[in-house]
């Protein structure tokens, strides 16, 4: 069984696990999530679902009162103050409601936003192992 497969199947049952309001709102980030970067892969980071190409580009999890969207620092919400006002933010998260989810497109930007870093990330790496 593959990483991916093992991945989806946690994140499958761990979905199943929530109380409706919280399994619903995951459910949704997830698909969006996956949409936003079809060419990532399922994983479990910090012990929570979340996607990952070239490294981990975000995570989702649901808490006992809230949900989180963590795009993995805030340099992804720079440019975003506006937007994301309505929710609350901490250190590399983004906090709402079960019944309050941040809007779609919003999410993707995130996704995409980080899928950008990464790719970034990992071509400056192959700059850096070209000239050794």
């Amino acid at each position: 069984m593959g990483e991916d497969t093992d991945a989806t199947a946690r994140i499958d049952a761990y979905i199943a696990g929530l109380e409706p309001p919280f399994g619903a709102a995951i459910s949704h980030i997830r698909e969006v999530v996956r949409a936003a970067a079809p060419q990532a892969e399922e994983v479990i980071t910090y012990a929570m679902p979340g996607i990952a190409f070239e490294g981990a580009l975000v995570s989702y999890f649901a808490f006992k009162k809230h949900c989180s969207f963590f795009p993995m620092g805030n340099a992804v919400f720079e440019g975003m103050a506006d937007e994301i006002a309505p929710w609350r933010t901490s250190t590399g998260t983004l906090q709402f409601p079960p019944d309050a989810l941040p809007p779609d497109a919003l999410i993707t930007r995130m996704v995409q936003a980080r899928l950008e870093e990464n790719i970034a990330k990992a071509e400056a790496r192959k700059v850096k192992r070209r000239k050794k």
